[in-house]
């Protein structure tokens, strides 16, 4: 019995472009408390993998957090598959607003401890009082309310490329850094402002809302499927959109054009940029902002160091990653002092 991927992400490749079938993205999770999330993790792997789907899925004591690729003929039979579990009936399912046969390359179900890393010790205060969900055209009216405030609970790098016009966006690497940060700008409006917040998915402001009621705000409220349902709802319901750029996302597109306006700029010469990229030199892996010409002249890579050692032999390149961890667990995200034009 198969419980874990067994293809390189080569290797899925070529199955897929053989196959020359359409597959469709797509993201979803729920707060539950799970009793044996090992159990559900395994049985999510075998008949998913039967389903032939790829992604990254966290399941834990908490709930579930899935990003995933179906091919388009399996979507109603995953949707079947995730009816008949109680917890996730009718579980609204966020389609990527565009597509990418290749997203996901491989099917991981793992168990973690959380299904957000957010740091924070849920035993304090009720995850299930959360804010008040809006839809898109109500999240566009209180956001045009001068009571609200609006804040982008995402990282740098996500904001960095497309955000909703107004919003504040914290300067954090981490969901928990942000926490404290806005609670202490909003601390003397808890009560008299609406505190509107949005992230990728909603995941994040499920938590998010919880807290800050725990922590006296009044009026919580979150967007409803995060930026991906409101991208679909302004679409289908001829709303006015109010977010701008990129949406960020952990796949291998790494962002979803939303609107064709550039906010960012390339890390490395400055010129209008919002293309994200991950340094060619596996102990480096930073990833950050190239524009098309950096790109060729640097060759992927974020430093004229990086670009030297990609060009050693790769036995030597293994070499000098000894001892130094492993680089996806350590690269920082657009930080790094090699970057100039860095925000």
């Amino acid at each position: 019995m198969q419980l874990y991927n067994k293809l390189s992400a080569k290797e899925r490749a070529e199955l897929i472009d053989k196959a020359g079938k359409d597959r469709l993205t797509i993201s979803f999770y729920q707060y539950h408390q799970i009793k044996n999330p090992q159990i559900l993790r395994d049985k999510l792997f075998l008949e998913w993998n039967a389903l032939d789907v790829l992604g990254r899925i966290y399941v834990s004591f908490e709930g579930i957090n899935a990003q995933l690729s179906v091919p388009s003929e399996n979507f109603y039979a995953l949707k079947d598959q995730l009816d008949s579990i109680s917890f996730l009936k009718d579980i609204r399912l966020n389609v990527a607003v565009e597509q990418d046969n290749k997203s996901f390359l491989k099917l991981k179900v793992k168990v973690r401890n959380k299904i957000v890393a957010d740091g924070l010790n849920d035993e304090t205060f009720d995850v299930t009082n959360k804010g008040v969900h809006l839809n898109a055209k109500e999240f566009n009216e209180m956001l045009a309310n001068p009571d609200t405030v609006c804040v982008d609970m995402r990282n740098h790098y996500e904001s960095e490329i497309g955000h909703f016009d107004g919003a504040v966006t914290p300067d954090v690497d981490t969901f928990r850094d942000s926490l404290d940060i806005i609670e202490e700008d909003l601390k003397d409006n808890k009560e008299n402002k609406n505190l509107l917040m949005y992230c990728t998915g909603g995941i994040r402001c499920e938590k998010a809302s919880a807290y800050y009621k725990h922590k006296g705000f009044k009026n919580v409220f979150q967007l409803e499927g995060g930026i991906i349902e409101y991208t679909r709802q302004v679409k289908e319901e001829n709303i006015e959109n109010k977010f701008i750029g990129k949406n960020f996302v952990f796949d291998h597109r790494r962002a979803e054009k939303i609107t064709d306006d550039v906010i960012s700029n390339c890390h490395q010469c400055g010129k209008p940029c919002d293309t994200h990229t991950n340094c060619a030199n596996e102990a480096c892996h930073l990833l950050f902002i190239q524009c098309d010409e950096c790109s060729e002249k640097m060759e992927n890579t974020c430093s004229t160091d990086c670009q030297e050692i990609i060009q050693l032999p790769y036995e030597k390149q293994k070499e000098l990653r000894k001892g130094k961890g492993n680089s996806n667990k350590i690269f920082k995200k657009g930080r790094s002092e090699v970057l100039k034009y860095k925000n």
